[in-house]
């Protein structure tokens, strides 16, 4: 009797150990919404986050984001003004540093959190990002990931996540990018 009771208690462990540690490779609830707020945005063009304006550079103006991702050092809006290009982009600094691991494990968990998060979408429905992840080679200073949204709405036809690890002057930086991307060989 003892050993069916401890057999018991041994598989009772097991599944809420299980149950735990699925739990930790899920984004937190403040991630999950705080994306879900940025991608719903995109269909106003990120206007109701816009905050302040920032540092202008040439070719854009820049606006702080309203809405940050938690881990985040960084989150703002980038407005083009160009004849091809007159979208607007928002991007999070998920890292910047000089050290290489890091700047590598800022990467994979941000393509992680983006690729498990689940997006309540109009209709009440759940989307999520589909996509494949580049693992960046040590001698290649730059890497990028997309994911793409599982829906069928047009006007998200060419939405990406794009996840970017680049290494340049200030030493290593991972970005997310939440924006349209036009097919590089279109007109």
């Amino acid at each position: 009797m003892k050993f069916f009771l401890l057999l018991f208690l041994c598989c009772i462990k097991l599944i809420f150990a299980d149950a735990q540690f699925y739990k930790s490779l899920l984004p937190s609830p403040s991630f999950n919404d705080s994306l879900t707020s940025v991608v719903m945005d995109f269909r106003h063009d990120f206007k109701h986050l816009q905050g302040s304006e920032l540092m202008p550079q040439e070719g854009m103006e820049v606006y702080r984001s309203n809405i940050g991702l938690p881990g985040a050092a960084h989150c703002a809006i980038y407005r083009f003004h160009s004849q091809l290009d007159s979208s607007a982009s928002w991007q999070a600094i998920m890292y910047d540093g000089d050290n290489y691991e890091d700047a590598i494990k800022s990467y994979k968990n941000t393509y992680r959190l983006v690729n498990k998060s689940r997006i309540k979408w109009f209709d009440r429905s759940i989307v999520s990002f589909k996509g494949e992840l580049e693992n960046p080679l040590e001698n290649i200073k730059f890497a990028s990931s997309q994911l793409q949204l599982n829906v069928t709405d047009p006007r998200y036809k060419n939405f990406f996540a794009e996840i970017v690890i680049s290494n340049g002057e200030n030493g290593w930086e991972v970005r997310l990018n939440l924006h349209n991307k036009r097919n590089d060989l279109e007109d």
